[in-house]
């Protein structure tokens, strides 16, 4: 069916859909810098000899530039291309990438303008036409993804995105059980990077070769490069990387993360009354006015927050109430 582009309240949101179901999705947050954009910046940094540097953009944001020609000196002006966002990451911040460039000054594209380039088929709609959106922000919240008698458990480390495969099955089976899991959740959860897949250890080569053969069905069409697997059952993949993925947000951010939610499940209700959004004090905190004006102007409610302490980052709620 291609994919579907919601213009959210704080973010920009898209799903991949195929059998009924959401098959990948990413998003997008405004603010700072994003892949794709041109702007001006000053070379705050460089070391003699080095074609890497340091460059400040009007924001204040700093990024790793390189590709730097020998004429470029620090406290130089400079025109760069962003081509990765910054990435948080739990104790640090990987600043974003960006090369030296001669194109027009440009914002980074929308999410829709995006997949357009990538030449995806794209609609933008108010609502998905399939159910599923609220199922997969509480995984990549959990960093959990349950299958029958399994689990994968994600961790984003500043290393790698890991994945652990845990369960009860006979280990080859319970491997080929968890390849095709693996390959959603990559997709789902727009995981892109290094990322290191903990499989149970396998003594055998053959079995070995059975997991890699199924790896290579999982994820066909997602581009990549990996190892095979070893014996301690370790896999390892390497995809390009433009920006965090939902699981790095959720992570690094669970209540900015539940409070795009929370906004979103306002705006999908339908019937009379105010919009009551009930939340923890995190969760209030990320909630800018401005979204809130917007909720209100989109939905022509009246809105109303009540946190409490006592509710779960992401036990957050939205419903109509009697004005």
């Amino acid at each position: 069916m291609g994919w579907f582009v919601e213009e959210g309240i704080g973010e920009e949101r898209a799903i991949f859909v195929q059998a009924e179901r959401i098959y990948a999705a990413q998003i997008e947050w405004p603010g700072g810098l994003r892949a794709g954009e041109v702007a001006e910046a000053k070379l705050i940094r460089r070391a003699a000899g080095s074609s890497r540097g340091v460059a400040q953009f009007a924001s204040g944001e700093e990024a790793l530039i390189d590709g730097l020609p020998r004429s470029s000196s620090e406290g130089a002006p400079i025109r760069a291309e962003i081509t990765r966002a910054a990435i948080g990451e739990s104790g640090r911040r990987k600043r974003a990438l960006c090369r030296p460039s001669d194109a027009p000054l440009r914002p980074a594209p929308t999410l829709a303008e995006r997949l357009r380039t990538e030449n995806r088929t794209v609609t933008e709609i108010r609502r998905f036409p399939v159910e599923g959106w609220d199922e997969l922000i509480g995984e990549a919240m959990a960093q959990r993804i349950e299958f029958p008698r399994g689990a994968l458990l994600l961790s984003p480390t500043p290393a790698m995105t890991t994945i652990d495969v845990d369960g009860e099955l006979d280990p080859r089976a319970f491997a080929l059980a968890a390849v095709p899991v693996v390959g959603e959740t990559l997709r789902r959860l727009d995981i892109g990077g290094s990322v290191g897949i903990d499989f149970p250890g396998l003594g055998a080569k053959e079995d070995r070769k059975l997991v890699d053969n199924a790896l290579d069905v999982a994820l066909a069409g997602w581009p990549h490069e990996r190892t095979a697997m070893n014996g301690f059952g370790f896999v390892q993949l390497v995809a390009r990387l433009k920006r965090p993925s939902i699981l790095h947000r959720a992570t690094l951010d669970p209540a900015g993360m539940s409070a795009r939610l929370l906004l979103r499940q306002g705006e999908m209700l339908e019937g009379p009354g105010a919009l009551l959004l009930t939340c923890h004090p995190d969760v209030e905190a990320k909630l800018r006015p401005e979204w809130l004006t917007e909720l209100a102007r989109r939905t022509g409610r009246e809105v109303r927050i009540e946190s409490t302490p006592a509710l779960a980052i992401e036990a957050g709620q939205a419903q109509l109430v009697p004005l």
